[in-house]
């Protein structure tokens, strides 16, 4: 895997052969992989991965006309062939209005801000066997627990590199390490699975393996002899690992492009109320050692953190330039970049704020509800908000948890799903999108 240095190096080269070959404004990214695996299934050793890649995508622009290429061989004849033919598809493309770069005078310069995302130290195989090992161990110690998945330990290394005809280059580097463990409890016909898993920049700030391996034993266990739930409308609870979904459905319905092609659920409501006044929902691009954070998008403006929701509203919507153009707003620094094609949109390291009271002070006044740990398909629609989803949890009977139940669905909008949620104050900070539990009251179950 190239360095840094070749990175831009590469984007350059990039930049300066399409304009030779004719295109009045280009941009170039190059990105960097280095990723290895060990994977142990009932104490032995299943699996060894370890991967490298190079690539780099070129956009060009003729006029309005644009087109885009993207290339694993980064050597120089390679390299000129590419920007030779996507200079030739920008010529032959239909014309767009709204195409080009992000506006000049927006650029970002460096010095960047240091956000720590790399981690000098680089695990050897045997000690990412080693974590593997004691995770799954440490899972398959829990009494209930019979069959096992595997345990996992991985850690991989990114580089990103930009640069554009008007004067942006930047890049940066990240690593990751990562934790996992999946058992299955109990026999027969009544056998239930389970995980756990995390993820960080810097292996100082993962639980341990032994902490991973317990949690994902202990949940397979408590999901034993899941019972079924009646059809009826009732709150629902929702688990950080799933409450966060709904945050990424905002997001989503947030962006710019959905919003031009007006297939997002958020139209006209910029100026509504969405949630509860007290609810704050931030973004965070420049969080230390975040797991998305960065210092300029895919379009070398700045990042900057911002409430997305603030007093229960949202605060405008995400674009990157096209569709900044589309609206007649200006750029705000969310455009994300992959090896090829246009620009996207995303956000960094956002959280739902936490709230004032435990999650047993949320559920405390709910009859019959549910705690929802799990969900299941894809049923949620963009343009309308309409969402449903497969589910299994825990029934919640006046006030407390009382068993596993499974097999059931979940219905509502989201429009009205975001007016009734309310938080615990239990928020962690170890996702890319960080929520605590979530209450939300008159959903539609769907079971028996």
């Amino acid at each position: 895997m190239f360095d840094l240095s070749r990175a831009e190096e590469r984007c350059a080269t990039l930049i300066a052969l399409a304009r030779r070959f004719g295109a009045d404004a280009a941009d170039a990214v190059a990105i960097g992989d280095m990723s290895e695996s060990v994977h142990v299934r009932l104490g032995a050793l299943e699996d060894v991965e370890r991967s490298e890649s190079e690539s780099a995508g070129l956009r060009v622009f003729v006029g309005q006309r644009s087109a885009s290429i993207h290339a694993t061989d980064l050597s120089d004849d390679a390299l000129a062939e590419l920007a030779e033919r996507a200079v030739a598809m920008a010529k032959a493309a239909p014309e767009d209005r709204f195409a080009g770069l992000a506006p000049e005078e927006l650029l970002t310069r460096g010095p960047f801000p240091d956000l720590d995302m790399e981690d000098p130290a680089e695990p050897s195989p045997q000690q990412l066997r080693a974590m593997a090992e004691e995770a799954e161990d440490a899972a398959r110690a829990v009494d209930g627990v019979t069959n096992s998945e595997g345990g996992s330990a991985g850690f991989g290394r990114s580089i990103v590199a930009l640069a554009t005809s008007h004067g942006f280059s930047g890049g940066y580097g990240a690593t990751t390490h990562s934790l996992s463990a999946s058992v299955v409890a109990g026999t027969g016909s009544g056998m239930q699975r389970d995980y756990a898993w995390r993820q960080a920049r810097h292996a100082g700030d993962l639980i341990s393996p032994a902490d991973i391996g317990r949690l994902a034993g202990e949940r397979a266990v408590a999901r034993l002899g899941p019972g079924r739930l009646p059809s009826k409308v009732m709150p629902l609870v929702f688990d950080p690992r799933v409450g966060n979904g709904l945050i990424g459905h905002l997001i989503g319905a947030m962006a710019g492009p959905a919003i031009a092609r007006r297939a997002s659920f958020l139209l006209d409501r910029l100026d509504t109320a969405l949630f509860d006044s007290s609810v704050h929902i931030l973004e965070e691009p420049h969080r230390v050692r975040g797991l998305r954070s960065r210092p300029f998008d895919g379009e070398g403006l700045a990042t900057a953190p911002r409430a997305l929701v603030e007093g229960g509203k949202v605060t405008g919507w995400l674009a990157d330039s096209a569709s900044a153009r589309q609206l007649g707003i200006a750029p705000t620094g969310h455009a994300s970049r992959g090896g090829g094609g246009a620009p996207g949109v995303s956000a960094s390291n956002v959280h739902l704020a936490a709230g004032s009271v435990t999650p047993e002070e949320l559920m405390a006044d709910i009859g019959e509800g549910v705690l929802v740990t799990e969900l299941f398909g894809h049923g949620v629609n963009a343009v309308t908000g309409d969402y449903s989803r497969g589910a299994s949890g825990y029934r919640i009977v006046d006030g407390a948890l009382a068993g596993p139940v499974a097999e059931f669905t979940i219905a509502g909008n989201l429009v009205d799903m975001f007016a009734a949620l309310v938080p615990a104050n239990d928020l962690e900070m170890h996702r890319g999108i960080n929520v605590p539990t979530l209450r939300i009251d008159g959903m539609t179950v769907a079971g028996d």
